[in-house]
C-alpha cells in the first residue's frame, strides 16, 4: 500500500518530468524561431514562460513539504535534494530561452553574417545536451549524464570562437554592430544553457551513484597539484644535494 510520502514523491517526479518537457520545448521553439525567422514562434516562447514559472513554484512547494513532513533517507533524500536544484536549473534555462526569443524579436530578421558564426552548431549541441540531460534524469542513466558533461568543453570553445568572429564583423561593418552584439549575447546564452544542462547531469550522478561529480573533479585537480608540488620538491632536493657536493669538493 502506497504511503502519503510515496504519493507525494510520485507527484514530484510527474511535475518535474512535465517541467523538463516544457523547458525543452521552450529552447527548441526559441532556436527554431531564429532558424525559420518565425516571429509568432518567438512570441509564443515569451508567452509560455508564465507556465514555466508556475511549475517552478509548484515543484518547490512539493519539495518543501516532503522535507518538512517526512524524514527522507538514501536515494529518496538525494532525489528530493536534486529535484530542487534541477528545478532551479530548468527555470533558468526557460528564462534564457525567453531572452533568446526576445532578442530575436527585436531584430526580426536573421543577419547574413550568421553563416560565418558557429551559432547553428552551438544550437544543435545545446539541444542534444539538454535532451540527454533530461533523459539521463528520467531514465536514471549516469552514462548519458556523462555524455552531457563531456560536451560542455566543446560548447565553451565554440562560444569563444563566436566572440572572435563577431568582433571582427563589427570592426568591418558598423551597420552590423547591433545584430552582431545580439548574437554575441545569444552565443553566451547558448553556452549558459549548456552549463545548466551539465548541472542537471551532475545531479543525476548524485541521485544514482551517491557521488558529487564536482568533488570528483576537484579531487583529481588536487591530486595533480600535489604531484607537481612533489616533483618541484624533488628537484629542489636534487639541487641542494648537488650544491652540497660541489662545496665539499
Amino acid at each position: 500500500m502506497e504511503t502519503h510520502f510515496d504519493i507525494q514523491l510520485a507527484k514530484l517526479k510527474t511535475r518535474l518530468f512535465k517541467m523538463c518537457s516544457l523547458v525543452d520545448e521552450q529552447v527548441q521553439f526559441a532556436l527554431r524561431a531564429i532558424e525559420e525567422e518565425d516571429m509568432s514562434l518567438a512570441e509564443m516562447v515569451v508567452e509560455r514562460d508564465k507556465k514555466v514559472d508556475k511549475y517552478d513554484v509548484k515543484i518547490e512547494k512539493i519539495c518543501q513539504k516532503l522535507f518538512a513532513l517526512n524524514q527522507p533517507v538514501a536515494m529518496d533524500l538525494r532525489l528530493i535534494m536534486s529535484a530542487m536544484t534541477i528545478n532551479t536549473n530548468l527555470e533558468r534555462i526557460g528564462d534564457i530561452a525567453v531572452n533568446i526569443a526576445e532578442n530575436f524579436i527585436r531584430l526580426r530578421t536573421k543577419p547574413a553574417f550568421l553563416e560565418k558564426t558557429k551559432i547553428n552548431q552551438m544550437s544543435m549541441i545545446v539541444k542534444e545536451m539538454l535532451r540527454n540531460a533530461i533523459d539521463s534524469f528520467i531514465q536514471n542513466d549516469p552514462k548519458l549524464a556523462e555524455k552531457v558533461i563531456r560536451s560542455d568543453d566543446e560548447l565553451d570553445a565554440l562560444n569563444a570562437e563566436n566572440h572572435k568572429v563577431l568582433i571582427e564583423i563589427m570592426k568591418e561593418d558598423k551597420e552590423s554592430i547591433e545584430p552582431a552584439v545580439t548574437f554575441l549575447v545569444t552565443s553566451r546564452e547558448l553556452e549558459r544553457i549548456g552549463d545548466h544542462a551539465t548541472n542537471i547531469a551532475e545531479d543525476v550522478f548524485f541521485i544514482v551513484e551517491a557521488e558529487l561529480i564536482k568533488h570528483k573533479y576537484e579531487k583529481f585537480l588536487f591530486s595533480e597539484v600535489e604531484n607537481v608540488e612533489k616533483e618541484i620538491d624533488e628537484e629542489i632536493d636534487e639541487d641542494e644535494k648537488r650544491n652540497g657536493d660541489v662545496q665539499k669538493n
